[in-house]
């Protein structure tokens, strides 16, 4: 496994994970172009001949780090590709000088609720039916920085 910058060229293998990890709630094409000209932090993992694996982004701005998103495809998990990529974005989060990380995670998804919970995030609330049009809600969690 090899983990890089993710360059635009990209996204359109991207897509298909997000169809089948999230459904009606996936990310369009438009949203990652939007996310990469923002200057947003995206990484990809790519297996021996290229293929995406998985996928994270961070945006950073005023000493605070959002991580936008973490996604690795289903017959990929479990192989340590999602710690590496939370990895990576939390050494760019330091390059940047970010005091805390947050992030939003689905309240029933609690295998990446563990793996945060692994790299000290703490819950901090919840936004009510934040996920569209599932309803489901979002736990918001928050690593503050030494």
């Amino acid at each position: 496994m090899k983990i890089d910058r993710l360059r635009w060229w990209q996204i359109d293998e991207l897509l298909p994970v997000e169809a089948d990890l999230f459904g009606a709630e996936q990310w369009t094409a438009a949203m990652f172009w939007n996310e990469l000209a923002n200057g947003h932090h995206y990484l990809v993992a790519t297996d021996d001949d290229g293929t995406v694996l998985g996928y994270a982004g961070l945006a950073v701005g005023q000493g605070e780090g959002w991580i936008n998103n973490i996604a690795v495809r289903r017959d990929a998990q479990r192989r340590g590709i999602g710690r590496a990529l939370l990895e990576g974005l939390l050494a760019e989060a330091g390059r940047h000088g970010v005091k805390q990380i947050l992030l939003e995670v689905a309240a029933d998804n609690a295998a990446a609720q563990r793996l945060y919970a692994a790299y000290g995030f703490e819950a901090i609330g919840v936004r009510k039916g934040y996920y569209q049009p599932s309803n489901t809600d979002a736990l918001v969690m928050r690593r503050e920085e030494p």
